[in-house]
This record gives C-alpha cells, sequence and structure tokens, in this order.
C-alpha cells in the first residue's frame, strides 16, 4: 500500500505522542468499578462464618468476658486480613491478565512501524488495519485498499460496508472514509490518521462498554455453590438441635448460643469458593507465564480433560522461519531449477521472483512473504520498477490464490500477478492437461521433502474495469516456488507427551498433502491412515465423517468451514477438542471446540476474540505445557477439597461428642477461629503450590462430566477425617479417664488434632497415597505453613494470658511428646488407609 500526498509513514514522535496520552487519557472505555477493599470487606461481612464469630464476639461481651471478646476480636480480624490479602491477590492477577489480553494495534512512530497496545493510541496517530484486525480507535481513511469492515456492532448492519480514502476536498467527514472503534476489518488493508479515543470515540459516545469482563459460571463453581448450601443448611440445622440439647441438658441459654455457634462454625465448608477463586486465578497466572493468557476461567477446567489437540502446521509445528529453497520453471524440454546458493538468477527466474513479489503485500508480515521480499532485496534490488496497487483480490475457500494489480510507470497496461496453491494457479492459468500433470507432479515431489510449495503467474489488463474474479484475466504460469520452514525443536517431546498422556494430535493444514505428510513423519504424528483432504472431507456425509475422524491424524488443503466440520465430528464421538487457530474464518471452529486456542504472534483479533487461550508464542510446545499445568491444577484443586472435607470431620466431631458425652468441651468460637486461620491459607497457598504428580502425562484425560466431588472422593475424605476423629476423640476421652485436668486434657488434644492436621496435609500431598510425595521438599510454602503453624501453637501454650484464654493448662511435656506422636500415629494410619485403599481399587480395575 503507498499513501499520497496528503500523508507520510513517519507518524507521530514517541515523546509527542506521550504528551498527547496524557492529555487525553488512555484510549479505553469506562470499565465496571473496581473492587475496592471496602466492596470485598462488605462482601466478606455478608459470610455467615464471619457473621457467627461477630456474634460469638457479641455475646463474650455480654457475659462481661472482655478478654475472651478482644482475642476472638482479633481472631476474626486477621481470618478478614488473610481472605482480604487473597482476594486482593486475585484482582491484581485478573487485572494484570485483562491488561495483556487488551486488543492491539500497529502504529508507526518515529517512522517505525510498532505493535502497542490499543489503550496507548492518541489522535493524530497513524495505525495500519489488516484483515481480521479490530480498528483500536476511530480514525479516518488515509489509504485505503478494497477495505470492508463489519459495523454491525454499531449499526446494527449485518453485510460488510466498503470504505474508501478521503477526498482531498471532502468538505465535511464522510462515515465512508471513517473507520469506528470497535468494529471489524473483514477485507482489504487501509492506513488511518486516529481521530478519537476511548469515550470520545462513537462506541464511547453510544455507551457500550466492551472492556467489560463476564465472571463466568463455570460447572466447578455451580458444584460448589451447590456442595456449600448442602452444607451449610446441614450445619445451621445440627447447631440448632445442639444448642437445645445443650440448654435443655444444662440450663445455660447463653452457653448454648455459644455451643451452637461452635457447632455451626465446625461445620461450615466456607474454604470451598474461596479456593476456587483463588485457584482458578493463579492458574490464569501459571498459565500466562508459560507465555499462555487464558481469557475464560472455564477453560482451565477442561483443559486436563482434553483428549484431542488439532493443531495447524505453519509457525505451530514449524518455526514460521521460511526461506526460498528452489525456483522452478518449465520449459519446452522440461523443469529448470535454481536452487538457494546457486547464484544470480537469469531471465526466467528473475521474472518468477518479480512476480511472486508482486503477489505479495509490500510491507510483508507473513514469513512466507517475507521470504519473498528477501531474496528479491538479494537478487532484484536494481530491478524495482515504479509501481502503484490499484487493485487486489485476497484469498479464498473457493481459490486459495492472492492476486494483485499494479500500475507500471513504465507502459499503459496494468501488471497483474497470482500466487497460491499449485493446482488452483494451474486452473487460472488454464494448462494443458500434461504440462498441468508435470507441475502438480513436481509440486507433489517439493511438498514430499516438507516444503511449503506455491504457484506464480501474471497477466496484462487494459483499463479499469477489474474482472470479478481473478479468472476473468489470460494468466501465464512462470513457476513454482518451494520454502523450507523448518520444524520446531520441542515438537517431536511434545507429541511423544501428547501419546502418553492419551492425548491425540491431529494436524489440520490448508497446505499440500505431501508436505503435511513430511512435517507429520518429522513431528512422530501417527499418518498410517493417510492424509484426509478438504474436498473428501467436504464429500462425507457426518457419519462418515465421523468414522473417518477417528483414525485419521493428517488434514491436508482444508477449508475453513471443514475445519468446522471435523471440531463437529470429533465433539459428536464424544472428544473434547482443543483447536488451534489464527484467521478470520477460523472463528467458527474455535468457538466450537471445547478449547479454542488463538495464536498470540500471528493471530487475528477474531481469532483472539473467539478463543478461551491465546498462545503468546505460536509453539505447539507451549500448548503440550498448557494442558500439563491444567493437569497439574485440576489435581491441586482436589487435593485441597480432599483436605477441607477430612479437616471439618474431626472439628465438627469434637465439638459435638463431648457436648452428647457430658464431657468438658474440646472447643469453643475462639479454637474454630484459630483453626481457621491455619486451614484457609493451608489450602490456598499449600495446595496451589504444589508440584505435578509423577504419572500427569502418563493417564489418560479425565472424564469431563465427572463430578469433582465424586462419592468416592467424598467417602475418602470421611473415611480419612474419621481416622482423625477416632485417635484425637479416643486420646481426649483417656485422657478424661485417666483423670487429667480438664484444661490439660483439652490443650493435649488440642496439640494432637494441630498434629493431625498436619499429617492430613502431608497425606494429601499425592492423590495416589505415595509415602515419598509426602516429604517432597519442593513445595517450600508447605514447609513455611508448617513452621507457622507450630510457632503460633507454641505462642497459645507459652505466653500464659493466652493460654488462659484458651482454657489450657500447659501439658508436661511428656503429654506433649504423646500428644505429638499422635499426629505421627495419625499420619501412620492414614498412609496404611490410602494404601489398602489403593490395593483395592487395583484389584477392581483388575476385575
Amino acid at each position: 500500500m503507498k499513501l499520497d500526498s496528503r500523508g507520510s509513514r513517519s507518524g507521530l514522535s514517541a515523546e509527542r505522542a506521550a504528551r498527547q496520552l496524557a492529555h487525553d487519557g488512555p484510549n479505553e472505555l469506562p470499565r465496571p468499578p473496581r473492587r475496592t477493599a471496602w466492596h470485598i470487606l462488605r462482601e466478606l461481612a455478608r459470610e455467615p462464618m464471619h457473621q457467627l464469630l461477630a456474634a460469638a464476639v457479641a455475646i463474650y461481651f455480654v457475659l462481661g468476658d472482655l478478654a475472651e471478646a478482644s482475642v476472638l476480636l482479633v481472631f476474626l480480624a486477621v481470618i478478614v486480613a488473610i481472605t482480604l490479602v487473597q482476594e486482593r491477590r486475585t484482582e491484581r492477577v485478573i487485572e494484570a491478565l485483562r491488561d495483556m489480553t487488551s486488543p492491539r494495534a500497529m502504529v508507526w512512530r518515529d517512522g517505525v512501524p510498532r505493535r502497542v497496545a490499543g489503550a496507548e493510541l492518541v489522535r493524530g496517530d497513524l495505525i495500519e488495519l489488516t484483515e481480521g484486525d479490530r480498528v483500536p480507535a476511530d480514525a479516518r481513511l488515509i489509504a485505503a485498499n478494497d477495505l470492508a469492515v463489519d459495523e454491525s456492532l454499531l449499526s446494527g448492519e449485518s453485510l460488510p460496508v466498503a470504505k474508501a480514502a478521503a477526498a482531498g476536498d471532502e468538505p465535511a467527514p464522510a462515515p465512508s472514509s471513517h473507520v469506528y472503534a470497535g468494529t471489524m476489518v473483514v477485507a482489504g488493508r487501509a492506513v488511518a490518521e486516529v481521530t478519537a479515543t476511548g469515550a470520545h470515540s462513537e462506541i464511547g459516545r453510544i455507551g457500550a462498554v466492551l472492556g467489560a469482563t463476564e465472571t463466568e459460571s463455570t460447572p466447578l463453581h455451580r458444584q460448589t455453590r451447590q456442595l456449600v448450601r448442602w452444607f451449610s443448611v446441614l450445619g445451621l440445622l445440627v447447631s440448632l438441635v445442639v444448642g437445645v440439647l445443650f440448654a435443655w441438658s444444662r440450663g445455660d441459654w447463653l452457653g448454648a448460643t455459644l455451643a451452637g455457634i461452635t457447632m455451626a462454625m465446625s461445620m461450615l465448608p466456607q474454604e470451598f469458593l474461596l479456593i476456587l477463586t483463588v485457584f482458578m486465578a493463579m492458574g490464569a497466572w501459571r498459565l500466562s507465564q508459560h507465555r499462555v493468557l487464558t481469557r475464560r476461567a472455564a477453560t482451565i477446567e477442561a483443559l486436563g480433560a482434553a483428549t484431542v489437540l488439532c493443531t495447524d502446521k505453519t509457525g505451530t509445528l514449524t518455526r514460521n522461519q521460511m526461506r526460498i529453497e528452489t525456483l522452478v520453471c518449465f520449459t519446452a524440454n522440461g523443469p529448470t531449477r535454481w536452487r538457494a546458493g546457486d547464484g544470480a538468477l537469469d531471465a526466467r527466474f528473475a521474472a518468477l521472483l518479480r512476480h511472486g513479489v508482486l503477489a505479495c503485500e509490500q510491507e510483508a508480515f507473513d514469513p512466507m512473504e517475507r521470504a519473498f521480499h528477501a531474496l528479491a532485496a538479494t537478487f532484484l534490488a536494481d530491478q524495482a520498477p515504479s509501481r502503484r496497487l490499484v487493485h487486489e483480490y485476497g484469498l479464498s475457500p473457493a481459490l486459495p490464490v492472492m492476486t494483485h494489480v499494479w500500475e507500471l510507470d513504465s507502459g499503459p497496461e496494468h501488471a497483474v500477478a497470482a500466487k497460491g496453491a499449485p493446482e488452483s494457479v494451474a486452473g487460472l492459468c488454464r494448462l494443458p492437461d500434461a504440462l498441468r500433470a508435470q507441475v502438480l507432479e513436481v509440486a507433489g515431489g517439493l511438498a514430499d521433502q516438507g516444503m511449503r510449495v506455491l504457484a506464480v503467474a501474471s497477466a496484462g489488463f487494459a483499463g479499469e474495469a477489474w474482472p470479478a474474479t481473478p479468472h476473468g484475466f489470460d494468466f501465464r504460469l512462470l513457476g513454482l516456488v518451494a520454502l523450507a520452514d523448518p520444524l520446531r525443536d520441542t515438537v517431536p517431546r511434545a507429541v511423544e507427551d501428547c501419546r502418553r498422556a492419551g492425548i491425540r494430535v491431529l494436524m489440520i493444514t490448508g497446505d499440500h498433502p505431501g508436505t503435511a505428510r513430511a512435517i507429520a513423519r518429522q513431528a512422530g504424528l501417527d499418518g498410517q491412515a493417510g492424509v484426509l483432504l478438504g474436498d473428501e472431507v467436504a464429500a462425507l456425509d457426518d457419519a462418515a465423517l465421523r468414522r473417518a475422524v477417528g483414525t485419521t491424524t493428517v488434514f491436508a488443503r482444508v477449508a475453513p468451514q471443514q475445519k468446522l466440520r471435523i471440531v463437529q465430528a470429533l465433539k459428536a464421538n464424544g472428544e473434547v477438542v482443543a483447536m488451534t487457530g489464527d484467521g478470520v474464518n477460523d472463528a467458527p471452529s474455535l468457538k466450537a471446540a471445547h478449547i479454542g486456542i488463538a495464536m498470540g504472534g500471528r493471530g487475528t483479533d477474531v481469532a483472539r476474540e473467539a478463543s478461551a487461550l491465546v498462545l503468546l508464542d505460536d509453539d505447539f510446545g507451549t500448548l503440550v505445557e498448557a494442558v500439563r499445568l491444567g493437569r497439574r491444577i485440576y489435581d491441586n484443586l482436589l487435593k485441597a477439597m480432599r483436605f477441607v472435607f477430612a479437616v471439618h470431620v474431626p472439628i465438627a466431631g469434637l465439638t459435638l461428642i463431648p457436648m452428647l458425652m457430658g464431657w468438658p468441651l474440646v472447643f469453643t468460637p475462639m479454637h474454630i477461629a484459630f483453626l481457621e486461620i491455619i486451614i484457609d491459607p493451608v489450602c490456598s497457598i499449600v495446595f496451589e503450590a504444589e508440584d505435578e504428580e509423577p504419572d500427569l502425562m502418563a493417564r489418560a484425560p479425565r472424564d469431563p462430566s465427572a463430578p469433582l466431588f465424586s462419592m468416592s472422593m467424598i467417602a475418602q475424605s470421611l473415611l480419612q477425617g474419621c481416622v482423625v476423629l477416632l485417635l484425637v476423640g479416643g486420646f481426649y476421652a483417656w485422657l478424661l479417664h485417666k483423670g487429667t485436668s480438664d484444661d490439660a486434657a483439652r490443650a493435649s488434644a488440642f496439640i494432637a488434632l494441630i498434629a493431625s492436621n498436619i499429617a492430613l496435609i502431608l497425606a494429601n500431598r499425592s492423590l495416589h497415597g505415595r509415602f515419598r510425595a509426602a516429604f517432597q521438599t519442593r513445595n517450600r510454602a508447605l514447609w513455611g505453613m508448617v513452621l507457622t503453624i507450630l510457632a503460633l501453637l507454641s505462642a497459645v501454650l507459652l505466653w500464659e494470658p493466652v493460654r488462659r484464654l484458651f482454657g489450657f493448662e500447659l501439658p508436661d511435656p511428656l503429654m506433649i511428646g504423646a500428644s505429638l506422636g499422635l499426629g505421627v500415629a495419625t499420619f501412620m494410619a492414614l498412609m496404611l488407609q490410602q494404601g489398602l485403599m489403593a490395593t483395592r481399587r487395583r484389584g477392581w480395575r483388575r476385575r
């Protein structure tokens, strides 16, 4: 594209753009108000657990027990502070991810094109627009070539609107010469000058808020909310019964209220939703550290269940660093070749390369077109005639050929250049059958070597009544161009990891079947079922296609609509599909897949907005790492949930049993608050930071329909909790039976419970109950948390004022040793129980 005398490609200077940005503010629409600390505090005040703690504080004040009320108030403040810190951390992560996924723009600054965040654009900036771009700001067109824009977001008009550069004497801005923020470029290219940004843009005046990210209700969130409701109702009912029984048996209504509050606090699983929120946010952050951006929270849940990865070839399996290796011209004596390193080009090869460049964009971003320009800069630098692009025919599924029409200063006739798939260009040139067969045979041989093969043709045209399609030109074949794009080093290992993990990898490309076969062979893909071509996909009915996608691994010459059918057929077979895409026409298949993955480097805005994940480096190895991390996040979430279920059983049991048996109470709300200070960080920090399981990528994908809170998981957790309750409760009963004072017995049982909770943490570090996994030292957060717990417990026991408030008497060293020893015994019992269950599961599988 070439600017006329009214514009230049220098753009604003960086200094002037910075001043303008400071004056106008960022180019973004008003976002929903951020959740401030006060917003979060108001939400926390509605939490049942915090309301119960506040009620307990009030009762202690009524009873005149100011010391206990004050300490409980401090505990409440600590719990709220921990929750507040975790919520703010989550907010910051989400805010950072939102900034990373904001729209981008190609802008000229200081005479150099650069890609910047859309928020950094200012009035007066020169921006480039290409097919698939979301227009980042209102702008006046300076130069445009066959530009069409989808303005349905603003006008509701479903058909694209043709745009043209403004005339020099245009008296007032015309909509046809302007583009508007939020609309989508569906065809052509343009250069435009920004005229309005942010709230001053057309869409800003209308008041649409596009920047807001809607919170999604994922399956896990729905399951968790339902479970919390059930347990909350159960806990409140039990606490009411306990309170009434306590009052009836002991005649103390305030004491009964405290007992009921203690019981309710011990049973409320308020950690579940916090865990889920933190895990999803931190999971998205961890994915971003691997150069994968998450656009939808549900994706993290789905990653671990993916059974099929559908990937493109160019730039994902290969490096996207193309170089022209071979030029082929056809003569009466057969094909002649020029190979890289052969030296200067003769007239025929020079004409082939020159017209190949004419069929490229003048400022190429595509690696293939950059390869044409690079070779031309070496051999044709002094042969570039003065020219102006006057018309263009873009690629389409029906005709994968790029055609440009140029006005040359050397003559009245327009020069037409076309490049594209050999079979399509051969059709444009209307080749005789023998020559067509020869061309396709040579192209196939080059493709079998793993090279990308294009054919180039030329034509002349007088006048400006352009044909409706390139078929209206009288093309002459100039030859073939073969480009090499080497496989990424990470791909064979990543494909092997997928194979071990039970994940099929499908390569779906628009390239030549020979090239697809060669790359598949290098990548280690199973190509025994052969290559299925796009035309063959189109000819199959739905049932036949479902059978075909069950065995075929390599698809070539596939158009976007055929990609969509492949995804739908895979889903119909019960597969969980991850699909990569980069173009405008890939959006339907990205939306149809369970996990749509856009290319961050070469992908269009349309593809990114239709996707759930964005690969910043377009690397297949990164995609497999994302699957690995998705499995790890889900595993750790399961460990945390299992721990929460288990840890509430002994707390609730040791609250209820002494009431029923007439024993001295073990817990008051203060003890429960202390335990909550321990439980919340353990769940959200320690388990979230756990390393992956050894068999993470050696097991089949999980069933996506299987609930996180399965009956087997709940049963195993409850069994773990019962083991702890049996041992600690039995220990407390034994202490009372042997005449230990109430306060000393309470303190010893509390120490034993804390030690047993640490045992629960260690036992749940592995999903499979591996003994060695319990003591792996790679999780620094775990050992830091254990030391913190022991330090807090020591402070409670050794600081007399606090010890009195807890109703403790300092046990003798022998009793403390017995309490800690019970923690060791609990750990051994838990590991034995997990080992027996694992043995039983293996026995069931063998049957």
